[in-house]
């Protein structure tokens, strides 16, 4: 399946204004607004939190990249185009542990 599809069959995300990403201390290192350009991104990693318990590590990492599906070729030869993208290829290749806590309206 592609992207889109994907998108798809994650669950909705009307109640959240965004979604951050958080050290274990409870820093935020990342947030993902709910904004046009960044609606599917948020989606994605809302169904992650929603998957594996809030916890972004390796393995929530792949399965994250796997959703993004024809987006992640793109990401790897463009660093920084896909900051999202990014992070989970960032997660998995450096073994981090974050936290995923959306963020209600």
């Amino acid at each position: 399946m592609n992207f889109q599809e994907n998108l798809a069959t994650l669950p909705a995300i009307d109640h959240l204004i965004g979604l951050n990403v958080c050290s274990k201390n409870g820093e935020v290192l990342h947030h993902i607004p709910a904004v046009p350009g960044k609606l599917g991104s948020l989606k994605l990693y809302h169904a992650l939190a929603q998957e594996y318990g809030g916890v972004l590590d390796p393995e929530t990492a792949e399965r994250g990249i796997f959703l993004f599906a024809e987006h992640v070729a793109d990401a790897e030869a463009n660093p920084g185009k896909h900051p999202n993208i990014d992070l989970l290829l960032r997660v998995k290749a450096e073994n981090l542990i974050f936290h995923l806590q959306p963020v209600a309206a």
